[in-house]
């Protein structure tokens, strides 16, 4: 038995869910890193991104490139913006206190499941990928888009990480990371910067759920999974650094898309759960996360 043709295809799916993932869980290490919020209802606002995605398809039709390319500009500004929203109203009053933050991001996690399933409803939709060529290997013939999805996330992955260097913005996110006091006694609006911080995050899984929705559809219940594997990459990476976040996930991704294509997505899982325990007993902080004092 030849194994080059599985290998390739394994390696290919690994790639994409890496991408995919390195989304989700640099946004969930963003808000982790700069707010100390543990967000429960990340992987909703994944699930809201590619709900959002097909009612835009749907009502703009005609070819499908142009609800996709309005879905993947609108989306996660939408996404972005009930974050935004829902810190002002909810995680701002509770003045980002640990412990409270963590019930009321499980309640928002419930509020937007259920008001989707009351809207949209229970069945899984399909949302049209822009173009369906397909590349030809040798072997077998493999889809144009899934490499337009990974080029895309490495694309934007780079954008995230030159703002937070390089830009006034990051700089003010990172400010408020280090020293939250100390920001707002040189003048930053800490409370701004949080909001922007979540809906940042937030925007980041639902644009990764529009280019994902192609792939799997849209259901109201997608948004479980790429949370647990979310919080296993930022784990294993290091809570808030987005460096060990995305080396992280590029691990999680390509054994997850190995080993589903050569055993099962279940053990893929368990392995990855596994992966979690040895880091907490071993390195408690992470690959690149900091000791604490």
């Amino acid at each position: 038995m030849d194994l080059g043709p599985y290998l390739l295809l394994a390696t290919l799916e690994g790639a994409v869910a890496a991408a995919v993932l390195a989304l989700i869980a640099v946004g969930l290490s963003l808000v982790f890193g700069v707010m100390r919020v543990v967000n429960v209802a990340h992987g909703e606002f994944f699930m809201l991104g590619a709900v959002v995605a097909w009612w835009i398809g749907d009502r703009i039709g005609g070819a499908p490139a142009w609800g996709f390319v309005a879905a993947l500009i609108a989306a996660p500004l939408i996404v972005a913006g009930v974050a935004a929203l829902a810190d002002r109203l909810v995680l701002q009053r509770l003045n980002y206190d640990p412990e409270a933050t963590i019930v009321a991001t499980i309640g928002l996690l419930y509020i937007i499941q259920q008001t989707v399933l009351m809207t949209y409803g229970p069945d899984a939709r399909p949302v049209a990928a822009p173009f369906s060529h397909r590349i030809y290997f040798p072997w077998f013939g493999y889809s144009s888009y899934k490499f337009f999805v990974i080029g895309a996330a490495v694309v934007v992955l780079a954008g995230v990480w030159l703002a937070m260097t390089r830009t006034k913005v990051g700089l003010l996110l990172r400010a408020s990371q280090l020293d939250a006091e100390m920001a707002r006694a040189f003048g930053v609006n800490v409370g701004r910067v949080y909001a922007l911080t979540f809906g940042l995050g937030a925007g980041l899984a639902a644009l990764a759920a529009v280019l994902v929705a192609p792939i799997q559809q849209a259901h109201y219940l997608m948004g479980g999974d790429p949370l647990l594997l979310a919080f296993i990459v930022v784990i294993i990476g290091g809570l808030g650094s987005i460096p060990g976040t995305m080396l992280a996930a590029l691990l999680i991704g390509m054994s997850d898309g190995i080993i589903s294509v050569f055993f099962s997505p279940t053990l893929a899982k368990i392995i990855a759960t596994l992966l979690v325990a040895f880091t907490l007993v071993f390195r408690p902080q992470g690959l690149f996360g900091k000791p604490s004092a």
